[in-house]
């Protein structure tokens, strides 16, 4: 299935380089990456490839967010996702808003961001924006460091 997804990231306070972004100071709380999973494989390969970076903390980071779950002390807490042909990704960011990191994971649209800061666990947050915007969402929180698919 294809779809729309927000990667949940608890994160400490520290500094990580993401490609030409460069150093990124990040705060204690949680960060919400907004992305899509449109292409082949769906939202089970994207997700799944998250999954297993942040999980084995090996491969080459590809996309901005790959840096941070390659990261030590950053921890993927969990994702909701939301199947859909459509490409919902930047109403979704639109949607949650907020406390931004400026560029990250925005390279290929007009969006300011599509990394947010909330200084609170946002599960119930995403779920209603996935909601304002159509979408069913699926909550999928980490178990013993792994975030369980399912689509």
């Amino acid at each position: 299935m294809k779809g729309v997804y927000c990667l949940v990231l608890q994160t400490p306070a520290c500094e990580v380089e993401v490609g030409r972004l460069g150093t990124i100071h990040f705060r204690t709380g949680y960060h919400i990456y907004v992305g899509s999973a449109r292409g082949s494989g769906g939202l089970e390969a994207r997700v799944g490839r998250h999954v297993r970076l942040a999980a084995t903390r090996e491969g080459r980071p590809h996309w901005h967010i790959d840096r941070l779950l390659l990261a030590p002390g950053i921890t993927l807490v969990g994702a909701v996702l939301g199947t859909t042909e459509e490409d919902f990704e930047c109403r979704i960011a639109a949607a949650i808003g907020g406390e931004a990191v400026p560029g990250f994971g925005c390279t290929d649209c007009s969006c300011p961001s599509h990394l947010f800061f909330r200084p609170e666990e946002p599960f119930a947050e995403i779920e209603e924006a996935f909601r304002k915007v159509g979408l069913v969402p699926q909550i999928r929180k980490s178990n013993m460091g792994e975030v369980h698919l399912t689509v």
